[in-house]
């Protein structure tokens, strides 16, 4: 089991999971304010604006890890479309991640689960850091699409939850989290 941590660039308070560099971002669910699931890849929401934060991909995972420790002050599930199965993390400066251990979609084109942890999003809301001060896991497998979920939930996510959501409109609405899907 590989665990590698890298420093990941973010502007505009976020970095994402993609497949293949597209930012399908019309589809984004930021229901929880923290991962927003799209028709393919996440986005992840820091605390940030811009500047470095501590990205530790752990895995490949074959199938569902271990509880998560207690060390994590947020932690959610969600479901993760790869079709060209080359899900990584990716910097809106920088691009994709280019090391080989990056990739977290082993199995190919395929739906994953991806569990991603964090701490220190409160620590600089909405400033700028070029010393990371937020911590991110992030641990995928296969696995089919199923509903997103908070394990863990800190007071920005419990103020996202009671915000209401604007409204999808017909061109842009993609249920991201169905009871079962088929990928596309």
């Amino acid at each position: 089991m590989a665990t590698v941590t890298h420093e990941v660039f973010v502007i505009e308070g976020q970095f994402g999971l993609l497949d293949s560099g597209e930012i399908p971002a019309h589809s984004a669910d930021w229901s929880n304010g923290f991962v927003a699931p799209m028709s393919e890849g996440v986005l992840i929401v820091t605390g940030i604006n811009t500047g470095l934060v501590r990205v530790t991909i752990q895995g490949p995972y074959s199938s569902t890890p271990d509880q998560p420790a207690d060390d994590w002050e947020e932690i959610v599930e969600a479901s993760v479309h790869a079709p060209a199965g080359k899900l990584a993390v990716d910097s809106p400066l920088s691009g994709p991640l280019a090391d080989d251990s990056a990739i977290l979609s082993p199995a190919g084109p395929a739906w994953y689960r991806v569990r991603v942890h964090a701490r220190g999003r409160a620590l600089h809301p909405d400033q700028v850091s070029m010393e990371p001060v937020e911590d991110y896991l992030i641990i995928t497998w296969p696995a089919p699409p199923a509903e997103t979920t908070i394990m863990r939930a800190s007071d920005a996510i419990e103020r996202s939850l009671r915000t209401p959501q604007p409204e999808r409109t017909p061109d842009t609405d993609t249920d991201l989290n169905p009871p079962s899907a088929k990928p596309r």
